[in-house]
């Protein structure tokens, strides 16, 4: 029943990353140990088990643990669906979407969902190791913080802080943060390490003896890059870089606003034979590219906006004209069809949105959230397909009498007469190794034959031996109470 958190001098430091591999860590010395991150932002999410969402990172972390994820690993889930909103989902739920102005009101009656949750994760297992969110030197946000110190004083954790080296200014992060901190709050911090160092580690031991003496906080080490960090899911959309050129066949994918679930995509980038492209905003879809993904979004007709702003939409038309194929999934398959409806506000203002017209169905959004994960037969070869469905929104048409896969004999999807425009809403599709191999070999893409969920455990291994190697392990796991 021992609990430590990982706090960030800044965003995007590596916690979520720092988590998996101390999760890892401990389990591999026989402890029963979870997850836990009081609040996430993030539009890429895991369904779990009996139905909930939670962030995808704690479903890593959990696999981590060798544990299923549960809705208990991040109560609160914060889905952007505008620059200013945000769907609140709590203990796996949505409860209302709010604008980021009232949700500070909302935080006193989430702290008790956030609490619950923990004492239930503390019950069953021997450590929890929290996650916390943004950085706790954002002061401006600490009355009624539930996501970092307020969180940990409540439940008495201790913290440790992470800097992040690589992006420079690390001493003045982590100084800088006790100079801002509440003093009662700064009495929770233990120790720091700092992340992300490229090059000879003992160019630094002069900056981190420093921060020791400025900080009287303990130094936990200086962890190096860890190159294989690609190769886990990323948790945020700003991660997703242009994709890497091998001379393989090109893949593209559309970078929408609002892009959700884009983990999608992580068994086809670690394939040798695919260049995966994230085409961003102002640029074109290249014209090279085999297959176009129009993904996941958290406001469908917003994105449809966003992607013809883009010329995105003529840039498909032309595509198709070429003999190209395209794959849209979730939002991205909705987008597809002939119009998206949305009679009730659901998303933003009632109304109704031309689509992209390459698929004849049309869908209409519905008040109900369908959360599910799905067992599904590829209709085209007959191959298992295991995933997760996260959507509102029906969708039907002529389209669908050609479809994608079958869920328990029903159809699931759809195929345009030419075969090459293709919608589904199942996500996690390509995780799965033999569907993955059949689907690029239609694409005329030789597979690599390798497993994806292997890959992953062997990056997961690799991360925690990383962190034995450059880290104090046992002190951090010493530290939990």
């Amino acid at each position: 029943m021992k609990s430590l958190m990982i706090q960030g001098a800044g965003s995007n430091v590596g916690k979520s990353m720092l988590v998996a591999g101390l999760c890892r860590a401990a389990k591999r010395r026989g402890l029963k140990v979870a997850p836990f991150k009081p609040q996430n932002m993030s539009n890429n999410a895991a369904v779990t088990a009996d139905g909930g969402e939670i962030g995808r990172a704690q479903a890593l972390q959990a696999l981590a643990c060798g544990l299923e994820p549960m809705v208990d690993m991040n109560p609160i889930l914060l889905k952007p669906e505008t620059d200013v909103g945000a769907q609140v989902v709590v203990q796996g739920k949505r409860l209302t979407t709010t604008k980021a102005r009232d949700y500070a009101a909302l935080k006193p009656q989430l702290m008790g969902a956030v609490l619950e949750s923990f004492e239930r994760l503390k019950a069953s297992h021997d450590l929890v190791i929290v996650e916390g969110a943004g950085s706790p030197a954002e002061v401006n946000l600490r009355a009624g913080d539930i996501a970092n110190m307020g969180f940990a004083r409540a439940a008495n954790v201790p913290v440790v802080l992470a800097g992040d080296i690589d992006r420079g200014g690390v001493i003045a992060q982590i100084i800088g943060t006790q100079a801002v901190l509440d003093p009662d709050d700064a009495a929770m911090i233990s120790g720091f390490l700092i992340n992300k160092f490229r090059g000879d580690v003992s160019l630094f031991d002069d900056g981190y003896r420093l921060i020791e003496a400025r900080t009287g906080w303990r130094g936990f080490g200086t962890l190096p890059w860890f190159r294989q960090a690609h190769l886990l899911p990323a948790e945020d959309a700003l991660d997703l870089g242009s994709g890497r050129t091998s001379g393989g066949t090109v893949i593209a994918c559309l970078a929408l606003s609002r892009i959700a679930n884009f983990d999608d995509l992580d068994p086809l980038a670690a394939e040798p034979g695919v260049d995966l492209v994230m085409v961003t905003p102002g640029q074109p879809i290249p014209c090279e590219a085999k297959l176009v993904i129009v993904p996941g979004s958290k406001s469908t007709r917003g994105d449809l906006s966003f992607l013809r702003d883009q010329g995105w939409d003529i840039d498909l038309q032309a595509h198709v004209r070429r003999g190209g194929h395209v794959l849209g999934i979730c939002g991205g398959y909705q987008m597809l069809g002939r119009s998206v409806a949305d009679p009730d506000g659901i998303e933003g203002a009632p109304g109704t949105t031309p689509g992209l017209g390459l698929l004849d169905v049309e869908t209409v959004m519905t008040p109900d959230k369908r959360l599910t994960r799905t067992r599904a037969t590829h209709a085209p070869t007959g191959l298992d397909v295991e995933g997760y469905e996260i959507h509102i929104g029906k969708t039907e048409g002529a389209d669908r009498a050609r479809p994608f896969a079958r869920i328990d004999g029903q159809p699931e999807g759809a195929i345009s007469a030419n075969g090459r425009v293709t919608g589904s809403y199942l996500h996690g599709m390509f995780s799965a190794d033999a569907f993955r191999a059949a689907f690029l070999q239609g694409l005329g893409i030789a597979a690599s034959g390798q497993s994806h969920a292997a890959g992953v455990e062997a990056t997961l291994e690799a991360l925690a031996e990383h962190m034995e190697a450059h880290l104090d392990v046992e002190g951090l796991l010493a530290l939990a109470r």
